[in-house]
């Protein structure tokens, strides 16, 4: 009885929770529009779902304080990027530049229940990957993928995947900048201009469907899954940890050299490889990047050189097999 009596009384904490956290949502999930008394979203799984709310910059001056650089607003997310400039990575005889695949990216989204979520891309070096690890572990950030977005290079890099979420975001920004700074990652620049690409963007756009973004000298299309993904019992905004980016370095004469990756559900893993194989497309890795998404998500990580409209459309007919939708103007 007392066991009955107990799990009657976690069975109405459980119910009350949510009818709080209903209460205070701040904003409807995935939109910008204020309001009150919202409920949570709803899994794909016909569970509740915690929405994020919307911020502002200011929102997360001591966030930025502890990382040392300023972030940027992306819809929900408060992001901030740190390029490894330091770095002279080579792979198949191409300089790689900082933007196509050497950028590490933290994004904070504050939700309802006033907790944060942090998410990161992380790159470092191979001697620096085992004290990064353990700094990041040390200060409670949890890791959730190692692996490599490139094929054969030089220097040896890893990318490492973050994940953190509480109260307290300003710790885990401190954790995050420990991290760092035991890396050459190097300060912060100057915000100025990016320089223009010298590719035909124009009929790239029209080969991926979505207008694309220049930063820093590199080309992006990026994509996000159209249905709602959820991080435990947190519904992710679009744009966080799901989506699909493809990368164009140009190389003069139309040329390019292309790299990101393309999320994917289980059942669409196979026909994506095969697209890209057909089309050209090396692949690199295929993988994970989060523990406890749902739908559980893959990534395939993609390397290919040649003309930049021709490549476009090839990955154009992978990106097609994939339930994802356009989301221009997201770089990085």
């Amino acid at each position: 009885m007392d066991d009955e009596r107990q799990q009657d009384t976690r069975s109405r904490l459980t119910a009350s929770r949510r009818g709080v956290l209903a209460a205070a949502a701040l904003v409807p999930a995935f939109t910008g529009v204020p309001a009150r008394a919202q409920p949570l979203s709803s899994g794909s799984q016909g569970r509740d779902l915690l929405p994020p709310v919307m911020t502002k910059l200011t929102d997360w001056s001591a966030v930025g304080g502890v990382l040392g650089r300023p972030g940027d607003m992306r819809r929900f997310m408060y992001h901030t990027a740190f390029p490894r400039r330091d770095l002279r990575v080579f792979s198949r005889g191409i300089l790689i530049k900082p933007a196509l695949a050497l950028g590490t990216h933290v994004s904070f989204v504050r939700y309802a229940d006033h907790s944060t979520l942090m998410m990161g891309d992380t790159v470092v070096t191979e001697r620096e990957l085992q004290h990064f690890c353990d700094v990041l572990q040390q200060r409670g950030i949890m890791l959730t993928a190692i692996h490599k977005h490139l094929l054969a290079h030089d220097p040896d890099v890893w990318w490492v995947h973050l994940h953190a979420h509480g109260h307290d975001p300003v710790a885990v920004a401190r954790g995050v900048r420990a991290a760092l700074d035991c890396t050459s990652t190097p300060p912060a620049e100057p915000v100025t201009a990016s320089p223009p690409v010298d590719l035909d963007t124009a009929s790239i756009d029209a080969a991926m469907g979505v207008k694309g973004a220049a930063s820093s000298g590199i080309y992006t299309c990026t994509y996000v899954r159209a249905e709602t993904i959820a991080d435990g019992d947190m519904a992710l905004p679009p744009g966080l940890g799901a989506t699909t980016s493809v990368n164009f370095q140009a190389l003069g004469g139309g040329k390019a050299a292309v790299s990101g990756d393309l999320v994917m559900t289980a059942k669409e893993v196979q026909p994506v490889l095969v697209a890209l194989r057909r089309g050209g497309v090396e692949l690199v890795e295929v993988h994970h990047h989060h523990l406890n998404d749902d739908p559980h998500l893959f990534f395939v990580h993609y390397w290919a050189v040649g003309n930049a409209v021709a490549l476009a459309a090839a990955i154009r007919r992978a990106v097609n097999l994939t339930k994802v939708v356009p989301m221009p103007g997201i770089t990085g």
